[in-house]
């Protein structure tokens, strides 16, 4: 005798398992797409989405020398602005920034410092004071071009010309890319710079 068959059954049967293999990459689509990320592989620093290009500017040293912005391109940079008479806070950064530096090891030389001064009034103390931070460039000039630099780093939270006081991280193409809270901690940049370094194939 002949098993009537049900193709109704069958179809749905088929139907359902198709959606149980679909289901999976539909999700992980969803949420890729949506901007989640598993916690263990955050960023510590605020991303900048989107990334965003650093034009060019023409700037001068402390030591009266000149250097363009461009020059920095090759390496990932840790910047950030101050007025030079903004004592703590400025310190911390800058501690912070040569800490995370050094703690990177075989690949520091990766990686640079910059401090973009935006009011020069006690250039005489930075002469002083920049020598606890070797290889850092601290940039004092054209008062134009430090305010038009600034403005490239406006970031929702404002403008680093209203002293701010945070650090910013700027990638090998010369993109901005993350930034960090003054009362941001070291450690944290450290690992973000170290992930980074890790699995960039530029700079």
């Amino acid at each position: 005798m002949t098993v009537p068959v049900n193709r109704s059954a069958s179809r749905r049967k088929i139907l359902l398992l198709a959606g149980l293999v679909a289901l999976p990459v539909a999700v992980a689509n969803a949420l890729y797409f949506s901007g989640w990320r598993p916690a263990s592989f955050g960023n510590y620093g605020e991303l900048v989405q989107p990334v965003r290009p650093i034009e060019d500017a023409a700037l001068i040293l402390l030591d009266d020398s000149t250097m363009r912005f461009s020059e920095l391109r090759g390496k990932w940079t840790l910047i950030t602005f101050s007025p030079v008479e903004c004592l703590g806070p400025c310190e911390r950064n800058l501690v912070k920034m040569r800490q995370v530096i050094a703690a990177q090891g075989q690949k520091a030389d990766r990686v640079q410092g910059v401090f973009v001064v935006t009011d020069t009034k006690a250039r005489d103390w930075l002469r002083f004071a920049i020598k606890d931070y070797p290889g850092l460039r601290a940039v004092v000039g054209p008062p134009e071009a430090v305010e038009a630099l600034a403005h490239q780093f406006a970031l929702p939270a404002g403008n680093p010309l209203d002293n701010l006081n945070r650090i910013y991280l700027v990638d090998p193409l010369s993109n901005l890319m993350m930034s960090y809270s003054p009362d941001a901690d070291g450690n944290g940049i450290r690992k973000d710079l170290a992930r980074l370094l890790r699995v960039s194939r530029i700079g």
